[in-house]
């Protein structure tokens, strides 16, 4: 018996954790499906690309075929282990704009704003360069600079303000456009993810129990009340029983599947699969929005990029002893070291494109041999570009009835025909960077699209063939009030009782950015709401106490 269960192990799994398990009196259990973060890929930051490969520490989804893009099947690379897609991204910390904010508390989400919910970005942060109004000092996550960013990062900047875009010294600071290299959730040159800053100092904590490989099967209800948790580990299955809530906290993809699973949805797409219902609710599962991404790439005349050739084979031993005895140079590398947050036209309010800078040629993210060896060997660099507010909407539903099978992700890109000629727009604005002087000495034969896409036809037939996620899915148990909201403002199921959903599945909208940051703010600000109502319940019991 525990007081809270909460299910999955990943960014909004581990503050969680942490946090409520602070107070000695709460017992804790955290179920994650996949193994613990040991491996050194996750602690190496240019790890990143074998993570891209790994079946053990990624779930490795694929989409429904994309009718816009080709009938294609997109990768979905999502962490499995402790720490969950922190462990395996490319560690980049951006909130998001404030209107962002703002725009779910007006959706009828009050306490939402962007006022609200910066100080708990401020709590949760240890910015390495001190606090500040828009930066926090002293808390779990550590922010820092790169400490070797790429001779062709700082290249890119420079193209960048060339190009007309504005230099920022702070995407999260007054202002979100402009170029600049991002900041990074590291730590003396290591990954510091979610579970290293928040779950790893809690561990010893006896009321915290954490079971690894525990696969949630479906979440146990006495009546429209939520009382624990079934899992299978190792063969097995068990259940735990919780007292007061259980927690999920499995992201876009398996939030949704788990409340289907567990009998809440859609009636009709549960009876297709023989599950009783348990309460309708036809919003789990959609509202699904993701960040769709394009690719620029160039090869690079000067071996200085991240890869490798035979002129660089020597270097490659310098790079090791830097990083083994220095946690400096090249293997300090997120990948996706620069980049920014810029308009596609002067005249609109906001920015409206992102950008992320590889300093190496890149494909197929790199997931199989031959996408790794066309990153790895050959010198290029890459510019991703991203519209940051897309309007198509998808879903995810059940594969089947067992909870080891994949469910079905259809994000439905580019059905609404405004995000395909935002795509358009950022292929020209991408290109208009890497054109840009300051790349002269670098440039090389454009990979992609290559040099004879021109046309808006051109460009919209290449976006079709190459467009990839950037891993940002969202909203699928959107918070509202509305009828396909899934949670209320306070993260609760509708419709049933000691059951909340924390995670990225609950944006009611896209956040212009990359959302991992987010992510655990709302875990933060879903703590707080948990432990207020843990103090009034406590306040309550020592009022009914009898007196002596």
């Amino acid at each position: 018996m525990f007081d809270y269960i909460i299910v999955g192990g990943g960014s909004a799994g581990c503050v969680l954790a942490n946090r409520l398990s602070a107070d000695p009196a709460v017992r804790v259990c955290l179920l994650e499906a996949g193994p613990a973060d040991s491996s050194p890929f996750i602690r190496v930051p240019l790890g990143i690309v074998g993570l891209m490969m790994s079946k053990k520490l990624n779930w490795q989804y694929f989409t429904e075929p994309q009718q816009q893009l080709g009938g294609r099947r997109l990768f979905w690379p999502r962490g499995k282990t402790l720490g969950g897609s922190s462990s395996t991204n490319a560690m980049i910390y951006t909130r998001g704009n404030r209107a962002d904010y703002d725009h779910w508390a007006a959706l009828g989400n009050p306490g939402w704003g962007f006022d609200d919910v910066l100080p708990l970005f401020l709590r949760s942060e240890h910015h390495e360069d001190g606090a500040s109004p828009l930066h926090g000092s002293g808390g779990p996550l550590n922010v820092a600079p790169l400490r070797s960013p790429n001779v062709l990062s700082r290249a890119f900047i420079d193209a960048a303000m060339q190009a007309g875009f504005p230099f920022n010294a702070d995407f999260n600071g007054p202002e979100q456009e402009g170029v600049n290299c991002y900041e990074v959730t590291q730590k003396n040159g290591e990954r510091w993810s979610a579970a290293r800053a928040y779950l790893h100092p809690a561990l010893a904590r006896p009321n915290l129990t954490v079971l690894t490989g525990a696969l949630a099967e479906r979440v146990l209800f006495d009546g429209k009340r939520a009382t624990g948790v079934a899992y299978r580990r190792g063969g097995t299955v068990a259940s735990i029983a919780a007292s007061r809530e259980v927690l999920l906290a499995g992201g876009a993809i398996n939030s949704p599947q788990l409340l289907m699973l567990s009998g809440i949805g859609e009636p009709q797409e549960l009876a297709r699969h023989g599950i009783a219902l348990r309460h309708a609710l036809p919003g789990v599962g959609r509202n699904l929005q993701d960040h769709l991404d394009v690719l620029v790439v160039q090869r690079c005349r000067l071996p200085v990029s991240l890869g490798l050739s035979l002129r660089t084979l020597p270097a490659q031993v310098k790079r090791l002893y830097d990083y083994i005895v220095h946690r400096s140079g090249a293997l300090t590398s997120n990948s996706a070291e620069a980049g920014g947050f810029v308009k596609s036209r002067a005249q609109q309010e906001l920015p409206d494109i992102q950008f992320h800078f590889t300093p190496a040629r890149l494909d197929g993210h790199a997931r199989t041999l031959r996408s790794a060896a066309f990153t790895l060997w050959g010198h290029g660099y890459a510019l991703h570009a991203c519209p940051l507010r897309p309007a198509s909407r998808g879903r995810i539903t059940l594969r089947s009835a067992d909870p080891a099978a994949a469910p079905l992700i259809d994000p439905n890109y580019l059905s609404e025909r405004a995000d395909l000629e935002a795509m358009i727009d950022c292929v020209r604005a991408a290109r208009r960077v890497l054109a840009a002087a300051p790349f002269d000495p670098f440039r090389g034969a454009e990979i992609f699209p290559g040099s004879e896409v021109q046309s808006d036809a051109e460009i919209e037939a290449f976006i079709r063939r190459k467009a990839e996620t950037i891993y940002h899915p969202v909203g699928t148990c959107k918070m509202g009030a509305d009828p396909m909201a899934v949670v209320d403002h306070r993260l609760k199921v509708h419709g049933v009782e000691g059951l909340r959903v924390i995670d990225a599945s609950i944006m009611p909208t896209l956040i212009a950015g990359n959302t991992n940051a987010p992510t655990m703010m709302i875990a933060e600000k879903g703590a707080d709401m948990i432990l207020s109502t843990l103090g009034a319940a406590h306040q309550d019991a020592a009022v009914a106490a009898p007196q002596h």
